[in-house]
């Protein structure tokens, strides 16, 4: 008996010490302290044309008919009036109201790049202009904001974007590679009238981009739980969507004399379940890459839960599980979002239809979705159903080990220093849809910091960004330029 306790004793003595050298060498590697690297670009004139063109209201309704095409010219117009160094130096192809700059390189023989940002924006919702600190498109510049719809989304990126090319151009520099530049005006709408045709007409025309730039992540301080540094997370991916109804029917009739099992009871126990069971996820590849490397830098504590996943894997998953954020990084994700019924208060309905929305992770397809949904909640009682489109699948996931990632890696160091960098999963979609099916790698990332409380304003109300974190990014895209378009 005592050899037995003391065989035991012996193990956990052994176990305690090989989990805490695991923690004790779960650490960043090593790396060459880079030199910081500055640019003394023309702040005022830049923050004249971030505020400029916010007060253009290049806004993306679903419906057509809504839209304000002169807003779009007019943009369009101002553009070529602010940056005649950019149209001389380049040619210019337009798609409807996408943009599409070619400066081309030195060496033709080597595969271009691409840069892109979108100028339109979503709608400010009716009735909530009053919430707003400074009217949505005034572009009101304060000692501190740029205030206005498109601060963040995305005309911060893409006039920093003309702002780095300008200074590029201004100091003479000549790019080795053809660098492609592309401002789509509907985004927000899906980019199949803008992003969509650059794409075909690059594909047409046999040209293969080494790598992309789009939208996606920031420099994000305070989001991710115990890192005190700046997080830029390279978006490597973007998830797919794909929306079902589900829908519960029974016999209907008066509501003065209802039935046991009503529509409304069969749909709202099917949500339920949907709720109840989500699809399966948790960390394995690109998540596992993104909180591996973020968990180094993490106090001691976690890092014994992240050095040690055999053991504490599932109490992580958990964990990450809970909060909203990290959990759409690791599984394809449910959110009934719309329902209707009775079209009478009194009227039982014989269908009550409830609308779903999944956010599907690289590792899921449409067809997984669809299945995992059916045999969870279809019966004589629930029919699941495919809206009018059949969703669109999570992209590819590009390399962290390319020289693309490595030029936007350092790029970002060099200018802001200590940050940590990781690859990581956009949640919600952008033009890189339709990019990277002409890019070898496509990456998705906005070089400005955010806070919790900035990132918050993104599609909602008092969009606004830092003076200083735009300046500062537009010099991180010119040292994006400047070393992406070499060999």
């Amino acid at each position: 008996m005592r050899r037995a306790i003391k065989t035991i004793v012996v193990t956990g003595f052994v176990l305690i010490i090989f989990i805490f050298i695991n923690a004790l060498t779960h650490n960043p590697s090593i790396k060459q302290k880079l030199e910081p690297i500055s640019f003394d670009i023309n702040e005022s004139g830049a923050i004249t044309h971030l505020s400029e063109s916010i007060k253009f209201r290049t806004v993306s309704n679903q419906q057509a008919t809504k839209k304000n095409i002169e807003e779009f010219k007019d943009f369009i117009g101002w553009l070529k009036i602010n940056y005649k160094l950019v149209l001389k130096n380049t040619s210019l192809q337009t798609f409807n109201e996408t943009l599409l700059f070619k400066w081309e390189g030195q060496d033709v023989s080597l595969k271009p790049i691409l840069l892109t940002g979108h100028y339109d924006v979503v709608p400010v919702i009716p009735g909530t202009e009053d919430k707003w600190k400074e009217p949505p498109f005034s572009g009101r510049v304060d000692s501190v904001y740029v205030w206005g719809r498109g601060a963040l989304d995305d005309k911060s990126g893409v006039i920093g974007i003309l702002e780095a090319v300008t200074y590029l151009m201004e100091k003479g520099f000549k790019p080795t590679r053809t660098i492609y530049l592309s401002f789509g005006h509907d985004e927000e709408i899906g980019g199949v009238n803008g992003a969509a045709l650059v794409a075909k007409y690059l594909s047409d025309n046999d040209i293969q981009l080494e790598w992309s730039l789009d939208e996606g992540s920031f420099l994000l301080g305070g989001f991710i739980p115990n890192v005190d540094k700046l997080v830029a997370a390279i978006n490597v991916a973007e998830k797919g969507s794909v929306t079902m109804q589900v829908v519960g029917k029974a016999q209907g009739g008066h509501s003065s004399m209802p039935t046991s099992k009503s529509a409304v009871g069969h749909l709202s126990k099917a949500l339920a379940k949907l709720e109840d069971n989500r699809m399966p996820g948790g960390l394995e590849g690109l998540s596992l890459e993104m909180f591996d490397e973020m968990s180094k830098h993490m106090p001691f504590i976690y890092k014994i839960a992240f050095a040690n996943r055999w053991l504490f894997g599932g109490l992580i998953d958990s964990y990450l599980s809970r909060v909203p954020m990290t959990n759409a990084m690791l599984r394809t994700t449910t959110a009934p979002t719309m329902l209707s019924a009775s079209i009478k208060t009194n009227v039982l309905p014989i269908e009550a239809i409830g609308t779903v929305n999944f956010r599907i992770h690289p590792r899921n397809t449409v067809k997984d979705v669809f299945e995992h949904v059916s045999n969870l909640v279809e019966s004589e009682d629930v029919d699941v159903r495919l809206m009018s489109y059949s969703g669109r699948p999570a992209s590819e996931v590009s390399s962290w080990e390319s020289r693309g990632y490595r030029v936007i890696e350092k790029s970002v160091q060099e200018i802001f220093g200590d940050v940590v960098v990781v690859p990581g999963l956009m949640i919600a979609g952008s033009d890189s849809r339709h990019y990277g099916k002409v890019a070898d790698d496509a990456y998705r990332f906005n070089p400005f910091p955010l806070s919790n409380d900035e990132f918050a304003s993104f599609h909602g109300t008092n969009e606004k960004i830092k003076i200083k974190a735009f300046t500062e990014g537009i010099k991180a895209y010119i040292r994006i330029i400047e070393t992406g378009s070499s060999k």
